[in-house]
């Protein structure tokens, strides 16, 4: 059928969220590299939208710390930072276990067969060495209790400090230490699947809590091919 014509143009939050999800997206993925000038004009053009939705998201990405806003001057990715990246990894870790506590005894056995799924897909992507299907299966496969929590609260949290964390899991799951990533996944549903509201919620924890947040780091330095 033709596409209609007379179609609402979409809600402006809808327009602003959509903007600042693809620009985090590029920074987390490394399509605006750390110190990079983020222009408003040159991005506005880029995403097909105007300057004010723009505007708006680099003033979100500035709060989660994704770029780095100098008034008068210019506004860069956001290098990164050790300090920055342990401390929305702690919080990020300490959300997914209260996610895990508050959703054990709701999972349905749907939930659990989706989480095990997820849990599939990420070892066939870990073993093909694809590390953006491994992201997108680990993110549906922790998802799950994250939704069935019903925590708005959570939520809100979750969505301001999971990217600074990201490339974290990228180096990770590019590195020896995905190998691990797999036990805790098993372990997770295995709990979840048991009612173990107490040991799910710490592996949970301890899955995010682990994630390499300092140079130094094994696995770091594991991922960066020197034998650890």
């Amino acid at each position: 059928m033709p596409i209609p014509r007379d179609v609402p143009a979409p809600p402006r939050t809808l327009l602003r969220d959509d903007v600042y999800a693809r620009l985090r997206t590029a920074i987390v993925d490394g399509t605006l590299e750390p110190g990079e000038q983020l222009r408003d004009g040159e991005l506005a053009e880029w995403l097909g939208v105007s300057r004010t939705p723009v505007r708006e998201a680099l003033l979100r990405l500035a709060r989660a710390g994704l770029v780095l806003a100098r008034p008068g001057r210019s506004t860069v990715v956001s290098a990164l930072d050790r300090r920055a990246t342990r401390n929305a990894r702690d919080v990020v870790a300490a959300m997914h276990e209260l996610a895990v506590r508050e959703a054990v005894d709701s999972l349905t056995e749907d939930d659990l067969a989706a989480m095990r799924a997820a849990a599939s897909r990420f070892r066939e992507a870990i073993d093909a060495g694809d590390v953006e299907a491994a992201l997108h299966a680990d993110d549906e496969l922790h998802g799950v209790p994250v939704t069935v929590a019903r925590n708005d609260a959570l939520l809100t949290v979750l969505d301001q400090f999971t990217p600074v964390v990201r490339r974290a899991e990228r180096l990770r799951f590019a590195s020896l230490d995905a190998r691990g990533s797999l036990h805790r996944h098993d372990e997770l549903i295995r709990l979840c699947a048991a009612r173990d509201g107490e040991g799910a919620a710490a592996v949970a924890f301890d899955t995010w809590h682990s994630l390499p947040a300092d140079d130094d780091d094994d696995d770091v330095t594991r991922a960066a091919g020197t034998p650890g």
